[in-house]
């Protein structure tokens, strides 16, 4: 119980997307709701991939962000979110699903550790 809750606020406190408010630059940031999955289970682990991807999908794209500017680069803030989200849960069942879009050459020079099973492989 306590890895879900830890989980939820590391993860929450380093998924951000940068915007500008009065050429000021804010960091605008969401937590990840962990409560209620067992993240040994690959289906828990799914629903929060799924979670961590919407999030950064709503943080980059049009949220509603009253007074600030939209992101320059809505697709390199997700990825940079998404990727922040994945490297700082450290959850190899999560990083593979990350994996099944994205290459381990991206996964690496996002700093993601790569899990000994996947790496076996390549």
């Amino acid at each position: 119980m306590v890895r879900k809750t830890v989980l939820g606020i590391v993860v929450g406190a380093l998924f951000a997307g940068n915007a500008v408010a009065a050429s000021h630059s804010v960091i605008v940031s969401a937590p990840i709701n962990t409560s209620g999955l067992d993240l040994s289970r690959p289906a828990d682990v799914r629903t929060l991939y799924r979670r961590v991807k919407g999030t950064a999908e709503y943080l980059c794209g049009t949220s509603n962000r009253v007074g600030l500017a939209p992101v320059d680069d809505p697709k390199g803030c997700y990825e940079m979110a998404l990727a922040d989200a994945i490297r700082s849960a450290r959850l190899p069942m999560l990083t593979r699903l990350y994996l099944n879009t994205h290459t381990i050459q991206e996964a690496k020079a996002r700093g993601i550790e790569i899990p000994p099973q996947v790496s076996a492989r390549n």
